[in-house]
């Protein structure tokens, strides 16, 4: 067998020639096996001639062996090239000419090589922070906010009030695209509408018609709208005020505490906050040591994994913001790139130092996952029931594992911070 490699960054080309005397011998050998087990009118059965097998299973044979010799050959060559393939190769067949042997070539990305390097005397910023109780009230009135009812009400409508309503909007007199909404509800206040809508619905009453006037900015979505000026006429159909719930027995039962009144709400309020400042702590500190380890490892990738890590993100989260295709590509695409360098990155971290998935560290993993849960056990039981979700969190735990590594050689300082600026930062 011959093999013959050219490369073009990470894409491999192997033309892969199989000798004559292989191939036609393995077709004959099969084609001989055959004559010993088929029945044909006119023969008793394994004495058929063998002219008359190969004349009417030659063709299927041959594609048979082919087929096979692909397979078999190909991982042959890459065993000796010592080649890694990402993805599933393209292979291309040449003609098959009898007495010739065959060629095929098989196309294909390889994982980079690289000689990792560990980023020494990083700065780490940590963040610092305790939980305070007016941190705790906080919370709570975030929790009644959350489990808030709307109620109808008579007068003109203020900041913060729901309004439910039919709008339709012109451009220099014409219809636009989205330009209608038939019972459309808007918090005013909220942001969710162009700058200055909501602010005009303040005052007008259910039942009511008013007409507003509102500027799309100058790099809105829609470019027929960027810029302009745009009437709206509206109707009111309903004005609502939010009335929160009273911090009482019913309301702690919502939260799964049936005993113990305010102190141990507000002990399981804070356990839950303490929760979630730890993992966004650790997430601050894992970040920065992951750009430091990118920064110090600029690695080709693979195009391949890049590609299905886009379709990952696209299926798992959807429309990831209301941005322009362009912009949204672009976003998709870094995301993408991020993700696939640092797996390639962690692995090799994790094969180097062979680190293994630490059982305690799983356990304590998915106990603080199945926390915010009702029945906690049963989250745990339902991971430790399937070695598939076992394994996603056993990566999880292996890329923390990696991160707390790095974070050994960093030098990290303490940065004092708030509850809120620390949790609500990135929301």
């Amino acid at each position: 067998m011959q093999v013959d490699v050219t490369a073009n960054g990470l894409e491999r080309r192997v033309t892969i020639a199989v000798p004559a005397e292989h191939y036609d011998q393995e077709i004959e050998n099969r084609l001989k096996s055959l004559s010993r087990r088929v029945r044909v009118d006119g023969f008793r059965a394994g004495k058929v001639p063998f002219k008359v097998v190969e004349r009417r299973w030659g063709g299927a044979v041959r594609q048979e062996v082919r087929n096979d010799l692909v397979q078999s050959s190909f991982y042959e060559a890459i065993s000796k090239e010592r080649l890694h393939p990402v993805g599933t190769p393209h292979f291309e067949l040449q003609p098959d000419v009898p007495g010739n042997g065959f060629k095929f070539t098989a196309t294909f990305e390889v994982y980079p090589e690289f000689d990792l390097q560990i980023p020494a005397n990083r700065q780490v910023e940590k963040p610092a922070c305790v939980i305070s109780e007016a941190d705790i009230d906080n919370m709570v009135e975030t929790l009644r906010k959350q489990r808030q009812r709307w109620e109808p009400v008579a007068r003109a409508a203020q900041p913060g009030d729901r309004v439910v309503m039919d709008f339709k909007g012109s451009l220099d007199g014409k219809e636009f695209q989205g330009n209608t909404a038939k019972n459309y509800t808007v918090v005013l206040g909220s942001g969710k509408l162009i700058a200055g809508f909501e602010d005009q619905l303040v005052g007008l009453k259910a039942g009511q018609d008013g007409e507003l006037e509102v500027e799309f900015s100058s790099d809105y979505r829609a470019q027929e709208l960027a810029g302009k000026r745009v009437r709206f006429a509206v109707k009111v159909h309903e004005v609502a005020e939010a009335k929160l719930p009273e911090v009482n027995e019913d309301f702690f039962k919502g939260y799964g505490i049936h005993s113990g009144g305010v102190p141990a709400f507000r002990e399981e309020v804070k356990a839950t906050m303490q929760r979630e400042l730890e993992r966004t702590v650790k997430e601050r500190v894992k970040i920065q040591v992951m750009d430091a380890l990118m920064d110090a490892n600029p690695i080709q990738l693979p195009k391949v994994l890049i590609d299905e890590e886009i379709a990952r993100i696209r299926e798992r989260s959807g429309n990831l913001a209301e941005q322009g295709a362009g912009d949204l590509e672009k976003a998709l695409e870094e995301r993408a790139r991020r993700r696939v360098a640092l797996g390639l990155l962690i692995a090799e971290i994790v094969k180097k130092n062979q680190i293994k998935a630490n059982p305690d560290k799983v356990r304590t993993t998915i106990e603080t996952m199945a926390a915010s849960y009702e029945h906690p056990e049963e989250v745990v039981r339902w991971y430790y029931a399937d070695r598939g979700r076992l394994e996603d969190v056993e990566a999880l735990v292996l890329e923390d594992q990696a991160a707390e590594l790095l974070a050994q050689q960093a030098q990290i300082s303490e940065k004092p911070m708030s509850f809120d600026s620390l949790v609500n930062a990135n929301r």
